[in-house]
């Protein structure tokens, strides 16, 4: 299980921070206890950035957690060690979390299956909500489309007293997903705005568009009318300030009443500053907006059964590449998070929205590294992803990746 949200009594629980050493929790979440009454077998924590706040889990003075295709290169996150760990063949199937892409991501360039399911879902329960997080959504990764339509199936359902209603499709996926889905209409995009896909991976998704063709479906070129910039500012002020806050409740429970910078990474730090004392108009501000891009994209997805985006615009970073870390010295945390943005373009509307979205490891970067391709559909139609999900599995003969594995992989020990 991811190293974050869930706890595990009597495990640690360290976020990837240093503050966090040694922090054991003492009882189960509510998700945790899901997970054990499914059958699966929790054996460990997985890496993730400082708190999840960033796309690498490289926290250079605990761990750097790398790419098993190539080990110069980042697995992302920050889902990034239960990526890892899937992809190298250690397990099947493991917990990931999502508020920006944080499944999708990483399950992109590691080349395996990620899905943010939509709100409702997955509890947070106890210390949290689907109303407190907002954009936040629990998960998993995998090698194969039975294997989260399994998890999804077993692990789903709110606790007593969620702040929503919790909502369960009428068939299991593990049922759906043996039946193709009717013909698609799929909308096909790689520019929001000034948010634009490398040429490259525009030809890889030029090249998934063909295939899905080929399976029947109807594929045109169509992008939602969304302001993204706006949408994606707004998303930057609900880190920011649910960030903050998570940083100060932390460090209440160490007595600690400003950050110390040899704990505490130096954007986590600004990110605190920044929103510790966020007014409720600004809350209120990022709401609306967040209200608009739901309308906007939910009237779109009227018309349209799935969006289909590259799950990144630019090629996986190399270890190290300081300005997507926490560890950035760059002073203005809103010029951060827009340089996030440029790269991670495509998988936040979905935490704006609520609604769900999958990576598959359909496609290839130049150097050979796996590129992921990210469908989204309208908000309770999760099944649909997996359906599709399924369909591809079956038309590939059950071979993501073109049948290769990465370098690292338990099968080469």
């Amino acid at each position: 299980m991811k190293d974050l949200g869930p706890t595990l009594a009597g495990r640690l629980q360290e976020m990837g921070s240093k503050l966090m050493q040694g922090n054991r929790a003492e009882v189960d979440s509510f998700l945790t206890s899901k997970i054990r009454k499914s059958g699966l077998n929790v054996i460990g924590r997985t890496t993730t950035p400082e708190y999840g706040l960033c796309s690498s889990a490289e926290n250079p003075e605990l761990y750097v957690t790398r790419n098993p295709w190539n080990q110069d290169y980042t697995s992302c996150g920050s889902s990034a060690g239960s990526s890892v760990a899937v992809a190298a063949g250690m397990v099947p199937l493991a917990h990931a979390s999502d508020g920006g892409g944080s499944i999708r991501i990483p399950a992109g360039v590691n080349g395996i299956i990620g899905m943010k399911s939509s709100r409702g879902v997955l509890s947070v329960s106890p210390n949290g909500s689907d109303l407190m997080g907002v954009v936040s959504t629990q998960g998993c990764v995998s090698r194969t489309i039975r294997d989260s339509a399994i998890f999804y199936d077993e692990c789903r359902g709110g606790a007593p007293g969620e702040f929503m209603p919790y909502w369960a499709p009428e068939q299991s996926y593990s049922s759906s997903i043996e039946h193709d889905p009717k013909p698609l209409r799929i909308a096909v995009s790689h520019e929001w705005g000034d948010y634009k896909a490398d040429p490259h991976i525009v030809s890889e998704l030029t090249r998934t568009a063909e295939f899905l063709e080929s399976l029947g479906h109807h594929v045109e070129w169509q992008t939602p009318k969304v302001d993204f910039y706006k949408a994606y500012q707004a998303q930057t002020d609900c880190y920011i300030m649910n960030f903050s806050q998570v940083i100060a409740g932390l460090m209440e429970q160490k007595g600690l009443k400003e950050p110390p910078s040899d704990l505490i990474e130096p954007m986590c730090i600004r990110v605190w500053e920044e929103g510790i004392d966020a007014t409720y108009s600004k809350r209120a501000a990022m709401q609306a907006q967040f209200n608009d891009v739901s309308r906007q994209v939910g009237t779109f997805l009227q018309e349209w059964d799935i969006i289909l985006t590259p799950t990144m615009a630019k090629p996986t970073p190399k270890v190290g590449t300081k300005e997507y870390m926490t560890t950035s010295e760059e002073p203005n945390v809103y010029d951060w998070f827009q340089n996030l943005w440029s790269i991670f373009s495509f998988t936040p509307i979905a935490n704006v929205t609520g609604i769900p979205g999958i990576s598959l490891p359909m496609a290839t970067l130049e150097n050979g590294l796996p590129l992921g391709m990210h469908f989204l559909t309208r908000q309770a139609n999760d099944g649909l992803l997996l359906q599709l999900g399924a369909q591809i599995e079956r038309a590939l003969d059950g071979t993501w990746n073109r049948g290769n594995k990465p370098e690292v992989h338990v099968s080469k020990l």
